[in-house]
């Protein structure tokens, strides 16, 4: 079965912004949908046994090691069997929430997702990174150049796993909670709009040529 996967990784539950695109997104989309929340199911951080056990033939492998090839495998096959990707990635303090990058340590193995050129099965399948942030992080902001999560996500994303990466950025989520930064919920009701919009047509484009 192909199906669209969704990771979400925000620990705001619905008031999250980038799941409400990615919500969007998900109703828009015409396929089948497989989620895994990241925040609700958090995964543990990649550990040795989760490192070694890559190397360790089974029969060698101790409790640990077998407990973590497990899990990796789980992970591993759900990201191959999926056709097309939507990842819901906030901003935390400049970065991603560590939940997300412990599900990237998890299933980024060479040889399996990754470090195989064109012979990985994934390469060329669609994409979307909705990646809500409090403030503006465009040219001509004060945050310009302080986005650490999309450029990351892009390059791990696109150039290490070799997806097709489209990126959505509902940006100044904080103007409607921030004394400072009310003067900004115009333009944070815009850009939210927006994503929304662009939501919908990805989701409308894509599910035509995912399956």
């Amino acid at each position: 079965m192909s199906y669209l996967l969704r990771i979400d990784s925000s620990a705001s539950g619905n008031a999250s912004y980038s799941r409400q695109v990615a919500d969007t997104f998900a109703e828009a989309w015409s396929g089948d949908v497989v989620t895994r929340d990241l925040a609700l199911n958090p995964l543990g951080h990649l550990d040795a046994a989760g490192i070694t056990a890559r190397t360790t033939p089974a029969d060698q492998q101790t409790p640990e090691q077998r407990a973590a090839a497990a899990l990796q495998d789980e992970l591993v096959d759900e990201f191959l069997g999926a056709s097309a990707y939507l990842f819901a990635v906030p901003m935390y303090n400049y970065s991603m929430p560590s939940v997300f990058k412990a599900w990237l340590d998890h299933i980024m193995i060479v040889g399996r997702t990754f470090g195989t050129g064109d012979a990985d099965p994934h390469s060329g399948r669609p994409a979307v990174l909705v990646s809500a942030r409090g403030g503006g992080y465009g040219p001509g902001s004060p945050q310009h150049g302080k986005d650490f999560v999309v450029p990351a996500l892009e390059t791990i994303l696109g150039d290490a796993l070799r997806l097709d990466v489209r990126t959505i950025t509902p940006e100044l989520t904080y103007a409607p909670v921030m004394e400072p930064l009310q003067h900004l919920v115009p333009l944070h009701e815009t850009s939210l709009a927006e994503s929304h919009e662009l939501a919908r047509r990805y989701a409308t484009d894509l599910s035509a040529v995912a399956y």
